[in-house]
């Protein structure tokens, strides 16, 4: 019999007893966690926000302001863990990264697996402040994402990850008030409405990270949405408007959202880089759909999970290999309003030329270009980067997809923010 991932997910025999068992295990610790998580920014951070909301009426609280953003990063920390605890215990897949060593987004210095005094690995030496983007298969492609976050840096980057979500889901209980402490940019899915937010939103963060020396990671997909039988004839609606020829496993990208970003954060953070991955997961076949091969049921409930997820990655600096235009007019210190910026008066974030628009659209159709020739290349001989070429194989490493600190564990449920709190006071204090 064929392996289960390779069987779409409608004709699947159905799950044995033990794995439903398994699948109510996972239901009820996975909500657990999220309970924990949200209930602790309620418990103790929310009366943190509200004591240095009044008390910088008066000048004062900028001591608990940095203690409610220090437990924010903890929280969000914590639910970080929790992905990748989830996936240890349910769905243990492993993460095979690549780096790309010959096109767009090369490495110049491939040397960034760090090992322990055993040989081990111990984490990817990459900078910590980048925009984080990828094709988009499945729905599990944000939850694989920030597990990547975890492995970055000598403690992750996972509590400092930003997305981007639907307004609709702000007010949803639990994951949406959650996600409101996280800092997450809430948009109207209306471009009128949301540019002049996204920027405004992106600019603090970038100012923030800069100024108190933090991570960043904001995460975006530019295709917008999964490729699917609805979608895919919509992206070659697209590519006949535009005169060019459609891509084959991905969708055509589109560039507004990612130029914006990138355009309100690269003045805020000289240094910032762009991380582009190619996600590919065994089993999905040539031109077939990832969401009917893998969804989060069939991962987590059903126990079908990816046992090889491959991430081929690229980088960029953003200041100097990205076209995101002319910037210097920005005044970096400066956040743009998330309004409309009123009669005769514009920002550079916002009031981009269209010639400029032009040039990064192309630029960014070139990377997605090689990304479906990436793709191609792994259903072809099942492995991504120049290895399938014939060519040297590309440096890379398998992250086992489980929790690295004993302590984490109960980070993971946020067991140590009471004692963190405290902590943090009597260094307010202090």
């Amino acid at each position: 019999m064929a392996p289960l991932h390779t069987i779409p997910v409608a004709k699947r025999p159905s799950s044995p007893l033990l794995q439903r068992l398994r699948a109510a295990a996972f239901f009820i610790i996975f909500n657990f966690g999220c309970l924990m998580v949200n209930g602790a920014q309620f418990a103790f951070l929310l009366p943190l926000r509200i004591a240095y909301g009044v008390l910088g009426l008066f000048g004062l609280g900028k001591r608990l302001e940095r203690a409610y953003k220090d437990g924010v990063r903890y929280t969000k920390g914590g639910f970080g863990c929790l992905l990748v605890l989830m996936c240890q215990w349910f769905a243990p897949s492993t993460i095979r990264v690549t780096f790309e060593k010959e096109g767009m987004g090369k490495f110049v210095d491939l040397d960034v697996v760090r090992r322990d005094e055993r040989g081990n690995f111990d984490y990817l030496d990459l900078p910590q402040r980048f925009v984080l983007i990828g094709n988009h298969q499945v729905y599990l492609d944000w939850w694989y994402m920030w597990c990547l976050t975890y492995f970055i840096g000598p403690q992750g980057v996972h509590k400092n990850v930003y997305i981007t979500l639907k307004n609709s889901l702000k007010w949803v209980p639990v994951v949406g008030w959650g996600m409101q402490f996280f800092s997450f940019i809430f948009l109207a899915r209306s471009w009128a409405a949301d540019r002049a937010q996204l920027a405004s939103s992106l600019s603090r963060l970038g100012m923030e990270a800069e100024e108190e020396d933090n991570p960043l990671a904001f995460i975006l997909y530019p295709e917008g949405t999964l490729v699917s039988d609805q979608t895919r004839p919509i992206s070659k609606k697209y590519a006949d408007k535009l005169g060019i020829t459609d891509m084959s496993h991905t969708l055509l990208p589109r560039s507004t959202g990612l130029h914006y970003s990138l355009r309100s954060l690269a003045p805020r953070i000289p240094n910032l880089k762009l991380l582009d991955v190619t996600i590919v997961y065994p089993g999905i076949p040539p031109m077939g759909y990832g969401q009917d091969y893998y969804t989060m049921r069939s991962v987590f409930l059903d126990g079908v999970y990816p046992p090889l997820i491959h991430m081929h990655m690229r980088m960029f600096d953003v200041a100097s290999e990205v076209p995101v235009g002319d910037l210097s007019a920005t005044r970096a210190n400066v956040v743009p309003p998330s309004g409309n910026p009123g009669k005769g008066k514009s920002t550079v974030e916002v009031d981009i030329p269209e010639a400029e628009k032009g040039v990064f659209d192309a630029w960014l159709r070139q990377l997605w270009t090689e990304k479906d020739t990436t793709i191609e290349s792994f259903h072809k001989n099942g492995a991504t980067g120049h290895a399938s070429e014939g060519k040297e194989p590309d440096v890379g490493v398998d992250l086992q997809l489980r929790l690295k600190r004993t302590r984490e564990y109960l980070d993971a449920f946020c067991f140590l923010l009471p004692a963190g709190v405290v902590y943090l006071l009597g260094k307010a204090r202090s």
